[in-house]
Formats: C-alpha cells, structure tokens, sequence
C-alpha cells in the first residue's frame, strides 16, 4: 500500500527569522482529509570536536525549556547554506576552532511528526585554535571537557540534547 499524503493547500499562518508555521490541508492514502500543522525550518548542523582527550561542549540557556543545557557547537543553516561550512562556521564562532577536516556523521530528523527541520552532524579530525567570536545576543561557555566526564555526563542525564546524544553516543562507540 502507498502510505503517501498528498498536500492539498499549504496555509501559512506565521513566518518568523528562525521558522514557519502552516496548518496543511492534506489527503490520507484513503482519500480522507486532514489537516497537517508543519514547522519549515531551514535545518542546523553541529560538529563534535575531540582534542587530546578532551570533548568541546558548549553550555547556554535555552529559553524554550529555562534552563542552562550542554550542547556541541552548532546553528541553523542560511537559506541554500551548505551545512559543512555552517558547521565550520559554527565551531569557529562558538568554540575557537577552524578545520577544514570535517565527516558528515549522520542527518538527524529530530521531530518528524511536524517539522521539516534537519541536523547536519559531523566530526571534526583536527582543528587550530582561534579566537571565538559569537554572534550578537548569544552568550555561552566554551569548555573543553575530558572525555571521562562527558561519558558519565551523557550516562547520567546531564547531557539532554538530541544531536549532542547522536554526536557522542557515535564517538565512544567508534572507540570500542
């Protein structure tokens, strides 16, 4: 059977700087209607960095869920940005590191019930340090964490971001 809906009419109802919301008419493969609240957003990539046995993390407060969480650097992608000079981009800016040696580890679809959004998550092999320089209105700590510690972070919670989970769980099992 062809489980395909069909878009009927897109009917958007907010575009903002970092998302789109429509509510969709749409058609189920049995030719029922429904409608489908979709999120467009033009996805992020984030890059895992290991240096001498230390991980790169980053800690800054999200706003969505009031509290501070640990995250490898990351950020949206530019419209038609291609997501391995975002994720460059973004670990000069949050963590002071430049590379031109990155692995496109996996495409992450973090919330596929309503949004198109996709995650770009790579890992970078090596890397010089420069100087970070963030974008205006974002504030967070750069720190270089021993790979010991992250491992019981991740093990115990501590660590709750999903790209960040992927990231890592992919590292200290490449290790094994």
């Amino acid at each position: 059977m062809d489980y395909e809906e069909k878009t009927i009419r897109k009917n958007y109802i907010y575009k903002g700087k970092i998302l789109t919301l429509r509510c969709d008419d749409a058609e189920l493969p049995d030719g029922q209607p429904c409608k489908r609240e979709i999120i467009e957003h033009s996805g992020g990539a984030c890059v895992l960095y290991v240096e001498q046995g230390k991980i790169l993390l980053v800690r800054q407060y999200r706003y969505a869920y009031g509290e501070s969480i640990y995250e490898i650097p990351a950020g949206k992608l530019e419209p038609n940005e291609d997501p391995m000079y975002a994720a460059k981009r973004e670990l000069e800016e949050e963590g002071g590191i430049q590379t031109d040696d990155l692995e496109l580890l996996f495409i992450d679809y973090p919330t596929p019930g309503y949004t198109n959004e996709k995650i770009y998550i790579y890992r970078a092999h090596s890397g010089t340090r420069v100087q970070a320089h963030l974008d205006e209105g974002e504030f967070l700590d750069a720190e270089f964490i021993p790979e010991e510690r992250v491992w019981e972070m991740l093990k115990n919670g501590e660590i709750r971001d999903g790209k960040t989970i992927i990231a890592l769980q992919a590292y200290f099992l490449s290790k094994k």
